[in-house]
């Protein structure tokens, strides 16, 4: 299992499919911004994301998007706020910001968000 360090030393890359993304980690997921759409409910009944967690990766449906790669713009991204799986939820210190952006062939780029990129809190 990768841990989030680890895909953003190696350069690895997530992948999307329609409103489907696929983390090359597990994490559990705090809030996601998409467009201008904030996102914090990832429970069995929400209308907005379902969140699938595996030993190895994340799967994520967005379910009010057909198509992300037509919502978001070139140069926008997918912001998120998670926890990695097995870490402490509660400790503040463990809640990684990260952007996804899409590219060519389904790969996800994913970068740390550093304190000086404007995040909707």
């Amino acid at each position: 299992m990768n841990n989030l360090n680890e895909i953003i030393e190696k350069n690895i890359h997530g992948l999307y499919y329609g409103s489907r993304v696929l983390l090359p980690f597990s994490a559990v997921i705090l809030k996601a911004v998409i467009e201008s759409d904030i996102i914090t409910d990832f429970s069995s009944h929400s209308k907005d994301a379902l969140v699938t967690l595996t030993e190895d990766y994340t799967e994520i449906y967005f379910l009010e998007y057909k198509d992300i790669e037509e919502s978001i713009k070139q140069f926008e991204n997918i912001k998120l706020v998670l926890v990695e799986k097995g870490k402490d939820i509660f400790d503040f210190q463990n809640h990684e910001k990260i952007a996804l952006y899409l590219e060519e062939n389904h790969k996800l780029r994913i970068e740390k968000i550093n304190d000086d990129i404007l995040f909707i809190e």
